[in-house]
């Protein structure tokens, strides 16, 4: 033959775990193309040999019609000379090796539809089987211990394949081929229920014992993909009231899982857009409007109107509300599904740590006996104008990298103190690790550094630079000048970790800078005070602060988060209003709180300097007679949304804002306390809250634009997990013409400083360019970090 061509074709991507090398079998096959694919550790090495116009068909359809979990990040390709093969087949993974290229490592997936089917259909050979699994789905990082991802070098490695299950892995026509998680009922790994020192084996007994024990207001810690849950029935109001007071969880709103979309909407409101969400591939925890007189118990949202729901992403959830063999007179139509971990520690994934730690909280466990390599908790999204708004990017989404605009060195990103995420990025891509937790104890920060062990271990990277956040205070600093000290570890100040993470989502090259709003409960600023309320005008190689909420000394420091009364207390004193009896922090506070802290103010003794507006988001709450002491994170903040968003008109508020660019809260507070006095609808105050803090962005960005001539705003920073204040700040600046950046790939909380962390190490030690132009524009007044 004359028209005989080879082409090599180099797949970079999640392209490994997510049946991309049948896919690829079976177009060869199609396009009548001889060769071979075959996984390498950072790739899928391709070579076909045919036709001409049989290798550009090939070309065309390799990129267009990708497996449902696989995402083509490159491909490389280059002609080859022939070698007349007869036949296209899937070779053995190729070498691996410390100076290979990183791989990407698929997340977690929901079980697919086909699975769903195959799992309630008695004629099939998995029918009920609580493992079932294929290409398109079921478990991938948490059972992943080396690269590349084939069966050995996974904790399925334990199971040996039984004839049948060989030969569907072994068949590039089954929708089997190389599922690594693959087993069936004869192979694969067991369920089993334990209570009271009694143990049963097997699906249907153990399945009916957890629906049992759900149906007799139990609680039960159930194993799932990346560890446990504590499950109760969600219309049980006693069991939901048990599970709190043991879990020490006094407010904090539970998740609810549902079995289907259906279900999901007899206690939610679920438009198109959380529809979609609920049934991505990720199947997270979506944040959605609760409807009222629904069958969901009080106590799983106590005086919220959301409600966070998921669906049923494994097997064995599903299977845990069908009946079946033995199941008892009611099944479950809703479990409150929340991790299973004791308040502030990182969630249980490992079996005797799980009996440990779980004991006091469980009644009964529902466990099997597939080891979890990494632990990963489920991921929490809100919409904001129909696009997901991550709150906690975990399962389903780690460890999925973000592109980088530019290069970076090899550089490990340690992240914050709250919801701890890290980041190892080189060259032009980061990868983000799961959600961690709080590293306030000794567990979480054993987990924060098994974890970084994985990623180094996993993607090869011997990092060169260690960036941190500048809290002295910080655990992650203090483990990275511990145990890091041999590397270069860069300093980078938290609020411009926030706006390079946003600018990196949206790829920002950093030749011009953003104006960032970056709003939230606290971090280090460069003047030994805390920071919240910034107007920062940044690229990656530094930032100016051009304004800032006019700082307030709050009595006892970062202890006043938990205590909205007293941050109240410390804004009333601050624009010069009486403690007046009548007022409602005035009114919680005794006597004797009210005196200390009365003093602390008078002599600034124990007092920090803050210009935190999720501070000043809670004292307003607080002066509405909201919420007074907080049991869980920003839940001052929440009911503040919550209200605001039940108003049916604006009551009129308005920041001033100094020639400085400080953005000055007295009016608004006295606004607050004329208007509580006055008897004006709380809500219509709320609102009016919102809006003044919307003007005073509009009117600083506006001059701002006057005088540097830019017109990128991004929002950013844990504030702006309010999705109303997120919703009407985007609308007015967009009416003013700019152009608004606002998250959709990591958190705007914490859990997303990493990233942004990672590209200011790069640029602060000098090895990406910097805008020296853009610099001196900015008047001599640029700052790189700290």
């Amino acid at each position: 033959m004359t028209d005989v061509h080879r082409r090599r074709f180099v797949v970079r991507g999640v392209v490994q775990g997510v049946g991309f090398r049948p896919y690829v079998y079976r177009l060869a096959q199609e396009c009548e193309l001889s060769g071979f694919v075959r996984n390498d550790a950072s790739h899928v090495h391709i070579e076909v040999e045919g036709r001409s116009s049989d290798i550009e068909r090939f070309s065309t359809r390799l990129e267009s019609e990708v497996p449902p979990l696989g995402r083509i990040a490159s491909v490389e390709t280059t002609r080859m000379p022939s070698v007349f093969e007869p036949e296209f087949c899937i070779a053995p993974s190729g070498p691996t090796g410390h100076d290979r290229e990183p791989s990407l490592i698929p997340p977690d997936t929901a079980v697919c539809d086909d699975c769903v089917r195959e799992l309630f259909d008695p004629a099939d050979r998995r029918y009920r089987h609580p493992f079932i699994t294929c290409t398109n789905c079921g478990p991938r990082f948490t059972i992943i211990n080396a690269l590349p991802y084939d069966r050995p070098n996974t904790t399925m490695g334990f199971f040996d394949l039984c004839a049948v299950c060989r030969k569907e892995y072994a068949d590039p026509n089954d929708r089997r081929y190389h599922a690594q998680p693959l087993a069936c009922p004869r192979c694969g790994p067991t369920l089993r229920h334990e209570r009271d020192g009694q143990v049963t084996i097997g699906t249907d007994v153990a399945i009916a014992s957890v629906q049992a024990d759900l149906a007799e207001g139990l609680i039960v810690a159930i194993k799932g993909l990346g560890g446990y849950h504590l499950a109760v029935d969600a219309t049980n109001d006693a069991a939901v009231n048990e599970l709190r007071r043991r879990k020490a969880r006094a407010d904090k709103p539970f998740a609810v899982m549902v079995p289907d979309l259906n279900a999901a909407r007899r206690v939610a409101r679920v438009g198109s857009a959380e529809a979609s969400a609920l049934q991505s591939p990720a199947h997270p925890i979506v944040l959605l409007r609760a409807r009222t007189g629904s069958c969901l118990a009080d106590g799983v949202a106590p005086g919220n109107p959301l409600v966070g729901v998921l669906l049923s992403y494994t097997p064995l959830h599903h299977l845990l509300f069908a009946r079946g063999p033995d199941a008892p007179a009611r099944v479950p139509t809703a479990l409150v599904m929340t991790s299973g971990n004791v308040a502030e520690e990182p969630i249980c994934f490992d079996d005797v740590d799980a009996h440990n730690r779980l004991d006091h909280i469980a009644d009964s466990f529902c466990t099997h006996n597939r080891p979890i390599h990494t632990p990963c908790d489920d991921s929490v999204i809100r919409l904001l104008n129909d696009v997901e708004l991550p709150i906690r990017r975990s399962r389903g989404y780690a460890p999925l990298p973000v592109q980088l605009p530019m290069s970076v060195p090899p550089t490990l990103a340690v992240g914050g103190e709250m919801k701890n995420t890290f980041a190892i990025a080189t060259d032009r891509t980061a990868w983000l690790s799961q959600h961690l937790g709080d590293m306030g104890n000794l567990e979480t920060l054993n987990a924060f550094e098994a974890s970084v062990a994985r990623f180094i271990q996993f993607y090869g990277v011997n990092c060169a630079v260690i960036a941190v956040d500048a809290h002295p205070g910080y655990q992650t600093r203090r483990w990275a000048m511990q145990h890091k000290a041999d590397l270069g570890v860069v300093k980078v100040q938290h609020h411009h970790a926030h706006l390079a993470s946003l600018m990196v989502e949206h790829s920002h090259d950093g030749t011009e800078p953003v104006i960032g709003f970056v709003f939230d409960g606290t971090g280090y600023g460069n003047d030994g005070t805390l920071w919240g309320g910034e107007i920062l005008l940044g690229d990656y190689a530094g930032f100016e602060r051009w304004g800032h909420l006019r700082e307030v000394l709050i009595p006892g420091g970062d202890s006043a988060a938990n205590n909205p009364c007293r941050t109240a207390l410390a804004h009333l004193h601050a624009a010069g209003v009486e403690w007046a009896d009548e007022l409602p922090p005035v009114i919680v506070c005794d006597e004797a709180e009210r005196r200390v802290l009365a003093q602390q103010l008078a002599a600034s003794t124990n007092c920090v300097a803050s210009s935190s507006m999720g501070r000043l988001f809670d004292a307003t709450a607080s002066l509405l007679g909201l919420r007074h002491r907080i049991t869980y994170e920003a839940q001052a903040a929440i009911e503040l949304e919550v209200l605001a968003g039940k108003a049916d008109r604006s009551f009129p508020l308005a920041f001033s804002i100094n020639e400085d660019g400080s953005i000055d809260p007295t009016p608004v507070v006295r606004g607050v306390v004329d208007a509580v006095r006055a008897g004006v609808d709380t809500a219509a105050v709320a609102l009016g809250f919102h809006d003044a803090v919307v003007e005073a962005m509009v009117a600083c960005a506006a001059s701002i634009r006057e005088e540097r001539l830019l017109s990128v705003v991004g929002l950013t920073g844990g504030v702006f997990q309010n999705v109303l204040l997120t919703q009407l700040a985007t609308a007015r600046l967009r009416e003013y013409g700019f152009d608004v950046l606002t998250h959709r790939l990591v958190p705007p909380n914490d859990g997303g400083l990493a990233l942004g962390q990672a590209m200011v190490a790069a640029h602060r030690r000098g090895r990406v360019p910097t805008n020296e132009a853009a610099t001196e524009r900015l008047d001599g007044r640029w700052s790189p970090c700290v």
